[in-house]
């Protein structure tokens, strides 16, 4: 395992990030900001691992109800970007959407190198150890700066906090939704 990208899940009524089966994923990469200038645009602070892939012609989606919006243009300025939409060309327009996130579709995503993975295919994962003892499930991946950690909860509800370091992780099956880990080994230390 070498790496996981950032790349965030629109969370279910649950809280988990996890899709309910046969509904498209929708995956953040921004929020909108206050609107700039006459002529519909609107900052866009950057939540992608991959703002070289916001260009434009590309589909996005705002808000909650998703509506469908092509990037115009993009622009730099001071902490963000600038972003107008095909769709959208007033600032009446633009200022509905003001703190809105927006999102791609998951379908949409390149694939990462093996052995790489995104975030949200990682949330909800059974995680086993190599005694096929069951650990639990990925609820929420956090990130340290040295390593991400994988925030798993067990049948007990209880979290249990597992560093994502390759020589831990012996195994990861997206298709068939499991993770194989070593087991942690905590030592008194006298």
């Amino acid at each position: 395992m070498k790496k996981t990208h950032r790349v965030l899940s629109e969370p279910d009524k649950y809280g988990t990030g996890s899709p309910n089966h046969g509904e498209p994923v929708y995956l953040a990469i921004g929020r909108l900001g206050k609107p700039h200038g006459l002529e519909g645009g609107i900052a866009f602070y950057i939540l992608t691992d991959f703002p070289e892939r916001l260009k434009k012609g590309r589909k996005v989606f705002i808000g909650d109800e998703h509506f469908p919006a092509h990037i115009k243009s993009i622009k730099e300025h001071s902490k963000s970007l600038i972003f107008e939409f095909d769709e959208f060309t007033t600032i009446e327009q633009v200022e509905k959407f003001k703190s809105y996130f927006v999102f791609v579709d998951a379908n949409e995503l390149p694939d990462l190198p093996e052995g790489e993975y995104y975030h949200h295919q990682l949330i909800g994962l059974s995680v086993m150890d190599t005694n096929d003892i069951k650990i639990g499930e990925i609820t929420q991946i956090l990130e340290t700066g040295a390593n991400d950690v994988y925030v798993i909860v067990g049948e007990d509800r209880k979290e249990i906090l597992y560093p994502a370091l390759l020589s831990l992780i012996q195994k990861v099956d997206i298709k068939n939704r499991f993770m194989v880990v070593k087991p942690l080994e905590y030592y008194n230390q006298d």
